[in-house]
């Protein structure tokens, strides 16, 4: 049962307009994602006439994700300075012209050229400056006594607009026989996504979604930007908790990062259909349904707990949680198991991230707050990256490995008992 503080929290945030209308903008911009990397994912990774190793998983993630970590953090003293609202019009208009040019390239060359991964990348790397900017123009919409459970509508509300395209996505490769020409339609299906979430985003005025100064000269603030970052990082480092809070959460993504890469190799390879549960793209949909279940569950649960607990207690109980399920139901290797460990793992990482966010947005000041986000967005995919590395070189094609499954359960366990130690409050 719903808290009744938190039902008038509810209340309040679908009353607000502002609220509603960014929120708008972030469904229907993760629902074009869902429709854009699934066409990836058929054309890359589950076409029936392409193997993939683990070198090769870990390569493609490596390719949409590595250069993104590397200019990210520049992209947040952009942000703390250019209109949000600005970045988030532009720059999904920008995104559904590369995607219809990588759909076009898709087409004629097919997804291994140069050029079709080029589009990709751009894609992929306005994406997370789009994301970064949302989360950093949430507090200007929402109240800060009300962030947590205005995160956790965010997070329900993408996930449910993410299965939206990811099932239209599998919809469309189903009707197209898992061609290339269909991930191309995907892709189209997407740019009209983008291109519909650019609109919504540019109903707001010039100035509502901050920052409060904005700087018109591209050039002084890209002269600027290193002594930016250098204030940036002096900001993180001078609270605590928001430290913590990143350096828990990135030693969360390399964990999940190399389960992730294990379980696409697993459903591509090593499974094979068993009565309702299927392997290849279908099976790994149907995992990728499990964690949106558990989504659901962390979302609904979490504000509850935070507020009659700590947004610390229940980051260390879910990495603690995640040490247990990764041995208990991970050992098996078995399917039905593994839909379950999902569950729980989706849970883990979106209650984990609804913390860290939250945690972020209240302790860091506004004129900060846009490169914070940068950076956590960038740490995000430089730690899969790393974690993409790591899969590449001790796991073997089938994603089975018991070795690196204790150590995945290890270095949750650890992350977990440093947080702790970490986030404690000093005497």
């Amino acid at each position: 049962m719903t808290h009744p503080a938190g039902q008038r929290d509810l209340r309040i945030l679908w009353q607000t307009a502002g609220f509603g209308r960014l929120l708008g903008v972030r469904v229907v911009s993760v629902a074009a994602d869902g429709l854009f990397q699934t066409s990836l994912a058929a054309s890359i990774f589950f076409s029936p006439e392409r193997a993939a190793t683990a070198g090769q998983a870990a390569a493609g993630f490596a390719t949409l994700l590595l250069p993104y970590s590397v200019i990210g953090p520049f992209t947040g003293p952009l942000l703390d300075r250019w209109r949000r609202t600005r970045v988030l019009a532009l720059g999904n208009r920008v995104r559904a012209a590369v995607v219809v040019a990588a759909a076009a390239t898709l087409v004629l060359t097919g997804p291994t050229g140069p050029v079709f991964f080029v589009g990709a990348l751009a894609a992929v790397s306005i994406g997370r400056l789009h994301s970064a900017a949302a989360s950093a123009a949430l507090p200007h919409v929402v109240t800060g006594d009300r962030l947590v459970s205005a995160n956790s509508v965010w997070t329900v509300a993408g996930l449910a607009g993410g299965a939206v395209g990811t099932g239209v996505g599998l919809g469309i490769r189903h009707l197209g026989g898992a061609t290339d020409s269909a991930a191309a339609l995907s892709a189209v299906v997407a740019a009209a996504g983008y291109a519909a979430s650019a609109l919504l985003a540019a109903t707001f005025p010039a100035g509502a979604l901050g920052p409060g100064r904005a700087v018109r000269s591209t050039a002084r603030v890209l002269i600027r930007t290193v002594r930016d970052l250098a204030a940036g990082a002096r900001e993180v480092a001078g609270h605590r908790p928001a430290l913590a809070a990143l350096a828990a959460i990135g030693a969360h993504r390399l964990c999940y990062g190399v389960s992730t890469i294990a379980t696409l190799l697993l459903y591509r390879n090593y499974f094979t259909d068993t009565g309702l549960l299927r392997a290849g793209l279908a099976g790994a949909a149907q995992v990728v349904a499990a964690a949106a279940l558990g989504t659901l569950l962390a979302a609904a649960v979490t504000p509850t707990i935070t507020r009659r607990w700590s947004a610390r207690g229940w980051i260390i109980t879910l990495f603690a949680l995640a040490a247990v399920v990764e041995v208990v139901l991970g050992l098996p290797y078995r399917m039905a198991p593994l839909l379950v460990a999902a569950v729980v793992l989706g849970a883990v990482a979106q209650g984990s991230r609804i913390c860290v966010e939250s945690i972020l947005q209240a302790q860091i000041a506004d004129s900060f707050r846009g490169r914070v986000f940068a950076f956590y967005d960038a740490l995000f995919n430089a730690t899969f990256v790393a974690a993409a590395a790591v899969a590449a070189l001790v796991l073997p094609d089938s994603g089975k490995s018991y070795p690196v499954l204790g150590v995945i359960a290890a270095g949750y366990a650890v992350t977990a008992a440093g947080y702790a130690l970490a986030g404690r409050r000093p005497r």
